[in-house]
């Protein structure tokens, strides 16, 4: 394994948009051989008042790539919100959290959604609870299929579940 030189990751999590400050950064070393395009520690003063273009969460590797205009949602993804009630929803979800986006049981509405919709991979962007905290409104970035179906899912039937990255 080569020599390791100190690099520079997200200290927390970022939403888009975030303007970094040296508080957001932390130090990590890195094998010179990795072949990653990581700001070298050494740089970090070059990052510093720059807004993130994605929601990221503590500990993605800061590279060039994720600096600049906010890119919500990024091309061939789609962004949407889901109003979920308690207990539809792990209770410390965050920004940059992976989830599955499942269809649960029909509400007393009597609408039912299709049994053959989801579950979607999706990575939250926004958790926002309302002020009569029975609900949350829950922004999620998902490929453009997948956000359209999630979209069309009657209130009350979708429940989101915590995964690691990448998971389904």
């Amino acid at each position: 394994m080569g020599e390791r030189e100190p690099a520079l990751v997200l200290a927390r999590d970022v939403s888009v948009g975030h303007v970094l400050t040296a508080r957001d950064l932390r130090k990590v070393p890195v094998s010179t051989e990795s072949g990653l395009n990581i700001v070298p520690a050494g740089q970090a003063r070059s990052v510093l008042g720059k807004p993130i273009a994605y929601s990221l969460p503590a500990g993605t590797a800061l590279s060039r790539t994720v600096l600049g205009k906010p890119q919500v949602p990024p091309n061939d993804r789609g962004l949407v919100a889901v109003a979920l009630q308690p207990g539809r929803f792990p209770p410390r979800l965050a920004a940059g959290t992976h989830v599955s986006v499942v269809v649960t049981p029909e509400d007393d509405t009597g609408t039912r959604a299709s049994s053959s919709a989801g579950p979607w991979s999706a990575a939250v962007v926004h958790v926002a609870p309302q002020a009569n905290g029975q609900t949350t409104v829950v922004s999620l970035q998902l490929p453009t299929a997948g956000a359209r179906r999630v979209a069309a899912i009657p209130p009350g039937q979708l429940s989101l579940v915590a995964m690691p990255a990448g998971g389904q």
